[in-house]
């Protein structure tokens, strides 16, 4: 496989989750546009490691090795194919590194809403970081806001068994036909203000993923935005 092609094996599985982003990077700037999709790449593998399948063990080991891949790209060398859009880029790739334990850690599952975020913002905190860095942002998103963005993202993947243990103890056996992922839905929409700081790529597409989870707890569908629904939220979050 050629350079080009691998890297848009990663891309690719990103773009698929969110086919809005078509639309949306027409308010990224030309030479962001790879970078911004590489970076949102970078950050779905790791998530999925730390949240994904049944068994914890595949996960833990693949962030072992993109522990080592992180700390290899502060230090001017990289093997994964994302790394030929983003190592090149002075970020603190050693900090997201280090941070990686704390993003499996929070697999665990919450108790409440304030300790699965408290859970995810270390992590959240060095993602903020790199994409400040990334994209030369002067303001970066607070990484509290961020961590409820990542939150957010798990839940549109995970669906119920996103949803933190206090959520179904208070909610009971009373709304199961409506499942747990709505109620947490609401739990992180009623945290999460609009985004202003950070990056323009991160402020549209935290600003779409904000718009899906309202459309979520209103109808209890998950999909993607409309075209028009995607111009105008896009948009919305490129001028501010």
């Amino acid at each position: 496989m050629n350079a080009p092609d691998a890297v848009a094996s990663f891309t690719g599985k990103w773009r698929e989750r969110w086919p809005e982003w078509g639309v949306a990077e027409a308010f990224v700037a030309p030479d962001d546009r790879e970078r911004a999709v590489a970076w949102f790449a970078l950050r779905q593998e790791l998530t999925d490691a730390a949240w994904g399948g049944s068994d914890a063990r595949p996960g833990e080991a693949k962030l072992a090795w993109w522990a080592e891949e992180l700390q290899g790209w502060s230090e001017g060398r990289r093997r994964h194919p994302l790394g030929q859009v983003l190592q090149r880029q002075a970020a603190p790739w050693d900090l997201l590194a280090n941070c990686l334990p704390a993003l499996l850690a929070s697999r665990d599952r919450a108790v409440d809403a304030d300790q699965a975020i408290t859970g995810v913002e270390p992590f959240a905190e060095a993602v903020t970081g790199v994409a400040a860095s990334l994209f030369a942002s002067r303001t970066p998103a607070p990484s509290r806001n961020a961590a409820i963005g990542l939150l957010a993202e798990q839940l549109l993947v995970q669906g119920d068994g996103a949803a933190p243990l206090l959520v179904r103890a208070r909610l009971g056996d009373a709304v199961v036909a409506d499942g747990f992922a709505r109620a947490w839905a609401g739990e992180l929409l009623s945290r999460w203000p609009a985004p202003y700081d950070g990056a323009r790529p991160g402020r549209i597409h935290a600003a779409l993923l904000r718009d899906r989870l309202r459309d979520f707890v209103d109808s209890g569908r998950m999909q993607p935005l409309s075209r028009w629904r995607t111009l105008w939220t896009a948009w919305r979050a490129a001028k501010r």
